[in-house]
């Protein structure tokens, strides 16, 4: 019934009413006992109809009345007034965060501090046994003194845990069981929990989610899940995610963005497990944003992606990172301009550039056809690049002294910018390399110009050593970009958890091995140099996929987005006077199928970045995956049929397989933590699989039963190796030695093919232990897959331009040529990224990759 002003609910006289909802009207009163103003709240009829219903939301109400916290609305009293039943609570004067919401995203600083309060406020609760079940802007009240966590009317009490992860899954029978039944759907859908939505019984991780919601929400202004009826938004709730935060806000913390996610894992058991994590993790990030990076407006407000940009074009795209680079690499007194200055006009691919003592002499790493470098100097007195020293040689470092640290016999691993080969000394002037150790990728030079620091690879793990032979650390996955500072006491370096795919993190360690992150959950990162105070690192990396652009982070950890750029830019070094050396790069990959007798390859790509085509075994579908920036931070698995045709989007992460029944394919979904999952390629819902105690999963294949599951991984702390999965059970089994990966199940799945650091052997399923080496395999060749009867696998060599397609005996090693791709467009071809090969073994997708760069130096002038 509605209560009009002047009413009376025994000693609170009715004012004025306040609002309404599902839970009943709420009206301003005055307490003519004490003479202070409250809220009503009238409770709907079903809470009054049943006494034992009634009995059990008092005691309820009694365990929310105890939370007396700073930012929780009290409850100070509970009636009864002949059929009416209300709660009285503290009068909140100010705005809801859905109002202020309504006119839009919230500064990053402002969305930390509410977000912070609302932990406090949600931990102090869960810590006392009570989830709130309907979290959402309508309930969050921002007044002069913060905000204010309300309506707790579809609270419910639970026993508490001796942790801090706030209400156990059992609850104690001594404790009233909440007001509605399991199965009930309680609170609002746009911030219900997948749980919740399917009918279980809410737990402290279900406010976590709609916490994260609501982080979201007031981040980019929109809601996390939206759907155009009641069944989409379930659905989208239930299968999708959200776009991530720095898509729709570039100016948002990227680890506000890996909280928010970490709120909104689907099922409870991967979310973040506590409000006080939350709580800490927020202030964490607020105490990085103490500076936050302002906009700086370019001169033209709409830039093209070109090929090839004119140097007054990159300006408008990078004068707010070089300005903020000159801001801090070059000394508060030093006023001037910037000067964008192009040093290169070819087509080719440069991986690397660094400045020599000058800090005006370049000398870059660049293939002027296919991925076979050289190295050029560029003088300040003759602007052209002129080749110097030998063919097949890729640089790596310039010390204090003009040294250049070089790979001899580099060969193109065909990822990234990565190269492995024999580590030299090479004089500028010209002179053959002196050799210094094999199997090196990386190496950088201490200040004195003395030692090298290194990346190889031992035993499946990549070393990261300082000097040669002393390790100071390891990884599992793969080791990039180091880059020893000024000082000489620390090295900087890149890790990526999975092989080969550069999604990762900044880290830092020092002499005596003591590593730390110092920015991590990058979609993507290429690109290294330390400020010239050694104060901090620049690196270019994404958030959310597409283009790179430059960073910086303290050693403290405080990292921040120079500048938002259109384009893929990557930064290589800084001079001494603060001058950075830049390239623009174009990195588009191409899916392709080639047909028997077809005189031209059919190109199958969408968008701009397609790769890990897989071919059904009758060669009509593919699957692939689009990195593009519409695809999100952890990829889109998309179908087309082979002939062309519309694009069907199965979900995140990155195909393996068809299944052997042809109906759903396998995925690897890279989020934190990773999942297994199998997709339907018709009607159906996709089936996540147990991943068992893997940490890592770099690839995953069905054995021929279609029961179990050949991974590759590693377990926490532990290296890549193959294990026999069953997903149903979890259970895990190794098989072969450790530090072997890229496995294939033979068609008998009696044996497997697996790659190690000196090549592929074929190992027993049946046991762990030593393979069979494939006579002529080396690491240079990609296993496409087996030969139906098991006596051959077909490979190619991914680094190879041409790249030959073989078919290579597993005992004798005999090769024979099946076909040559990338023989018809070479320009600006580096690799052959992966092929897949139907069951006629003559039809094949392909993807290939393209690299094209472009050399700037953004400096200042007085």
């Amino acid at each position: 019934m509605a209560l009009t002003p002047g009413d009376r609910l025994g000693p609170y006289e009715i004012v004025t009413p306040l609002g309404a909802g599902g839970m009943g009207e709420v009206y301003r009163a005055r307490d003519t006992r004490l003479g202070r103003e409250v809220a009503i709240k009238v409770l709907p009829r079903h809470l009054s109809s049943s006494p034992e219903v009634r009995a059990r939301f008092e005691r309820e109400a009694r365990t929310v009345s105890s939370l007396n916290h700073p930012h929780i609305c009290t409850l100070h009293d509970i009636g009864r007034d002949g059929e009416i039943d209300f709660l009285v609570l503290e009068l909140v004067d100010g705005e809801t965060l859905a109002a202020r919401l309504s006119r839009g995203a919230l500064p990053v600083t402002e969305n930390l501090k509410i977000g912070i309060e609302v932990a406090d406020a949600l931990n102090r609760a869960h810590r006392s046994g009570v989830v709130h079940r309907d979290l959402k802007p309508g309930n969050v009240m921002l007044t002069k003194s913060g905000a204010k966590l309300m309506d707790f009317g579809l609270a419910r009490a639970a026993a508490p845990r001796g942790d801090v992860s706030g209400v156990s899954r059992t609850e104690s029978p001594t404790v009233a069981q909440p007001l509605t039944a399991e199965g009930t759907l309680v609170g609002t859908f746009q911030y219900m929990s997948p749980e919740q939505l399917e009918g279980k019984e809410a737990d402290a991780r279900s406010d976590l989610w709609a916490l994260g919601c609501v982080l979201y929400e007031m981040a980019t202004g929109r809601r996390a899940f939206e759907g155009g009826s009641q069944a989409s938004l379930i659905a989208a709730i239930l299968e999708h995610e959200p776009a991530p935060i720095p898509s729709v806000q570039p100016l948002s913390p990227p680890a506000l963005d890996r909280l928010v996610r970490a709120c909104l894992a689907k099922d409870p058991d991967d979310r973040v497990q506590s409000a006080q994590d939350v709580k800490l993790q927020l202030e964490w990030i607020r105490a990085g944003e103490a500076e936050p990076a302002r906009p700086v407006r370019a001169r033209s407000p709409r830039v093209s992606r070109l090929r090839h940009w004119a140097p007054a074009l990159l300006a408008t795209v990078l004068v707010a990172a070089a300005f903020v680079a000159g801001r801090r690499t070059a000394p508060p007194e030093d006023s001037g301009q910037l000067r964008f200055e192009r040093k290169t006009y070819g087509p080719e691919p440069i991986f690397t550039a660094r400045f020599m003592p000058d800090g005006k002499t370049l000398v870059l790493s660049a293939a002027r056809e296919g991925n076979r470098t050289r190295l050029f100097v560029i003088r300040p007195e003759y602007p052209e690049p002129q080749p110097i020293g030998p063919e097949d040689v890729h640089l790596l470092a310039v010390s204090s002294r003009g040294e250049l640290a070089v790979l001899s016999h580099a060969r193109y691993t065909g990822h990234h910018r990565l190269f492995g080969g024999t580590l030299a000394r090479m004089p500028l002037e010209g002179g053959a390399p002196r050799e210094i150790m094999e199997d090196v990728r990386e190496a950088d030079w201490s200040p004195d110009g003395a030692s090298l620091a290194v990346i190889h690879e031992v035993g499946g793990k990549d070393r990261l050593e300082f000097p040669i032979g002393t390790v100071l650390y390891e990884s599992s996955g793969y080791l990039s970009d180091l880059r020893v500072s000024p000082r000489g006491d620390r090295i900087a370096f890149m890790e990526h958890p999975v092989k080969f795919d550069d999604r990762g993190s900044v880290g830092v360690v020092d002499l005596a091995g003591h590593a730390r992150v110092l920015s991590d959950g990058y979609w993507g990162m290429e690109g290294m140099a330390w400020s010239r105070d050694g104060s901090g690192v620049f690196f270019s990396a994404s958030t959310n996929g597409g283009d790179y652009s430059v960073y910086e982070v303290d050693l403290e950890g405080h990292a921040r987005q120079t500048r938002q750029n259109v384009g893929l830019v990557t930064i290589h070094d800084v001079a001494a006077d603060g001058t950075w050396a830049v390239t623009r790069d174009e990195l588009p990959s191409r899916v392709a199928l080639r047909r028997p007798g077809s005189a031209e390859d059919l190109d199958l790509s969408w968008l701009d970045s397609a790769l890990d085509p897989i071919l059904s075994g009758d060669g009509r579908t593919i699957v692939f995956t689009d990195q593009s920036l519409d695809a999100g931070p952890t990829y889109q698995v998309t179908l087309r049929p082979a002939a062309g045709g519309a694009i069907v989007r199965l979900g995140e992460g990155t195909a393996t397989q068809f299944s052997p029944d042809g109906k759903s394919v396998l995925v690897v979904v890279y989020s934190t933590p990773q999942r297994l999952m199998a997709y339907p390629l018709g009607v159906g819902a996709a089936v996540r699989l147990d991943r068992g105690t893997l940490q890592n999963i770099s690839g995953a294949h069905w054995m021929p039963d279609g029961h179990r599951v050949l991974v590759d991984g590693n377990e926490t702390g532990g290296p890549p190796r193959s294990f026999l999965l069953d997903p149903a059970s979890g259970r895990m089994e190794p098989v072969g030695p450790e530090g072997i990966w890229e496995s294939l199940p033979s068609p008998d799945g009696a044996s497997f093919i697996a790659r190690s650091q000196t090549g592929w052997a074929v190992y027993p399923t049946s046991v762990p232990g030593e393979g069979r080496a494939v006579p002529s395999m080396t690491s240079k060749d990609y296993v496409i897959r087996w030969s139906p009867d098991g006596s051959a696998v077909y490979c190619f060599g991914r680094a190879e331009i041409p790249s030959a397609v073989e078919r290579v005996d597993v005992v004798s090693g005999r090769r024979e040529t099946v076909t040559i791709l990338g023989d018809r467009n070479q320009e600006g071809l580096v690799s052959i990224l992966s092929v897949s090969m139907a069951d006629d073994r003559r039809t094949m997708v392909y993807a290939a990759w393209n690299y094209t760069s472009v050399l700037y130096t953004v400096h200042r002038t007085p």
